[in-house]
């Protein structure tokens, strides 16, 4: 149920783009065609378990649910070239959050208007009347980019509108009465609405970014919006503009007590360059959004606070209509970055998501932090279990002998006992002389991501020029690392998830051995590998 087709590819080229934030700086240039697909590219590149559409452009994952045993995922997407340009929402399904079907487009732009990102709700009481059959409407909210009024230099080309679906989010309808739900009120940069229902206050409430700060809206029926409050002018980073916003209640693990977290990605600014995941927690009155004391401090101190310290995890948002019997805020992102995303060397299709993951908020030291570990149906999937303990050596141990495991999709779990000041660099390594070195630096308190020498890197100036770090709270006496691997990325996540770090690469060969190596003594307790292979059967 398309209600509208898309123009010519032809006419397409003939657009000179400039966007910003979420969008990359400039498209003009980016004009090389879809090249066909070849045996090697996908070998060496299309990940094993990771969504990535068959073909084209994929940026921000948006539009996220749960109906009817399904979680939905849409994305920004441009089918017909893999570099950006007309945003559709694409569409794809999954039973248990790893293995994704795509599905065909949900949502086409009109003449010189893009879809851009935007969140999905099930209205369970049809507060929008937009009901006609047995199942719930599902409504979705997203942001039309007018590309005649910003090339005419106009403020206003950005609004709300909204689109509805009454079969589980498989086509959809776009909303003609009423449209746009909000209206521009001047604002350059103003898109990507987060709606989610405000059980605590019985309202939907809608976050907005508006270019350096959030806006935040209630409604009673999803098409009537009323403006309440803003946050952020000056709190936190600021390096580029805000967008892709998420806001959501969350229990703090442990207690009785919930608080209420802000997202709110960043383009430029991140932590180590580039487009990054920052973070608030405080309490929400149904109108403004407040941070908690403690929150505030370390923000503060910080001077801001990151969901993910790599360079690959941004426009992270949360899944709406989790079963209360689930109970997870369950999270994915686009894993790349816009210093480089463009240029990464696929050529018949660009981008992949994050593993999806749970979050959970965790108080320590009289703050919050928002903690991520990757989903546990991931753990269906493991085809092989390595199992090693009591692993002790002097300046290099040797974790996987060359061969003995297969890297380009696995869980590696493990533990560093005893530590001292010192620097544990990890090493994945082929016989190409390929490495990506990760690990911590007990001197200095971080943790480190380096690829300068994980193959390719020589598309972009910025893509391995810096080593990325994630700073700690003081010495660690013993650290614990899970590391998800597929292919062309590394997820870890340190100490259940208390810091993480999301990056890319892209090999000439998969890595085959893996060590560890420290100027004193070392010791691995509990070392774990497993194998993974998605395309089995799940065992649920």
């Amino acid at each position: 149920m398309k209600s509208t087709k898309y123009l010519p590819l032809a006419f397409y080229s003939a657009l000179v783009l400039s966007v910003t934030g979420c969008k990359p700086f400039s498209a003009a240039a980016q004009t090389t065609a879809v090249s066909v697909e070849n045996a090697s590219e996908e070998t060496m590149y299309r990940p094993n378990f990771h969504f990535t559409p068959k073909k084209g452009w994929m940026n921000d994952p948006n539009g996220m649910f749960f109906a009817n045993g399904y979680y939905h995922l849409f994305y920004q997407y441009y089918p017909d070239k893999s570099v950006w340009g007309p945003m559709h929402w694409g569409h794809a399904i999954s039973k248990d959050l790893v293995k994704w079907e795509e599905q065909q487009i949900a949502i086409y732009p009109d003449k010189d208007k893009y879809i851009f990102s935007g969140s999905a709700v099930v209205d369970v009481n049809n507060t929008s009347g937009l009901k006609t059959g047995k199942n719930d409407p599902i409504i979705a909210i997203y942001t039309l980019h007018d590309m005649t009024k910003e090339k005419e230099g106009k403020m206003d080309v950005e609004q709300q509108d909204i689109a509805f679906s009454n079969d589980n989010g498989f086509t959809w309808q776009k909303f003609e009465e009423g449209n746009p739900v909000v209206k521009n009120p001047g604002i350059r940069d103003f898109r990507d609405p987060k709606v989610s229902w405000d059980e605590t206050h019985k309202q939907w409430i809608m976050v907005l970014a508006a270019q350096d700060r959030a806006q935040f809206y209630k409604s009673s029926n999803l098409k009537n919006w009323e403006f309440v409050s803003e946050f952020g002018k000056e709190t936190g980073a600021h390096g580029g503009v805000w967008e892709c916003p998420d806001f959501f209640q969350i229990k703090v693990e442990g207690t009785k007590e919930t608080k209420w977290v802000l997202i709110q990605n960043l383009n430029p600014g991140g932590p180590n360059g580039g487009s990054g995941v920052q973070y608030f927690v405080g309490d929400f009155d149904g109108k403004t959004f407040t941070l908690d004391p403690g929150f505030a401090k370390r923000v503060n101190n910080e001077k801001a606070v990151w969901a993910d310290y790599g360079k690959d995890n941004y426009a992270g948002v949360t899944w709406n209509n989790v079963p209360s019997s689930d109970g997870r805020r369950l999270f994915i992102g686009w894993m790349s970055n816009w210093e480089y995303a463009q240029q990464v060397p696929t050529t018949s299709w660009r981008s992949s998501t994050t593993i999806a993951r749970e979050l959970k908020l965790v108080k320590k030291n009289g703050s919050y932090n928002l903690e991520s570990i990757p989903v546990k149906e991931i753990n269906n999937y493991v085809s092989k279990t390595i199992k090693k303990s009591g692993l002790k050596g002097n300046g290099k141990l040797v974790l996987t002998e060359n061969g003995k495991a297969d890297l380009a999709q696995t869980i590696i779990s493990l533990d560093l006992k005893n530590l001292k000041h010192d620097q544990y660099t990890f090493e994945l390594s082929n016989s190409d002389g390929e490495s990506l070195k990760f690990g911590l630096n007990n001197k200095e308190n971080y943790l480190f991501v380096d690829r300068s020498k994980a193959g390719k890197i020589d598309f972009s100036e910025k893509f391995a020029s810096t080593i990325s770090k994630a700073f700690l709270n003081g010495n660690q006496k013993e650290a614990v690392f899970k590391i998800i691997l597929d292919k062309t990325s590394i997820e870890i996540f340190y100490n259940n998830g208390e810091k993480v770090m999301t990056e890319i690469f892209f090999l000439n060969k998969p890595f085959t051995a893996f060590s560890v190596s420290a100027t004193e003594k070392i010791e691995v307790s509990n070392l774990v590998i497993q194998e993974l292979n998605v395309s089995k059967n799940n065992k649920e």
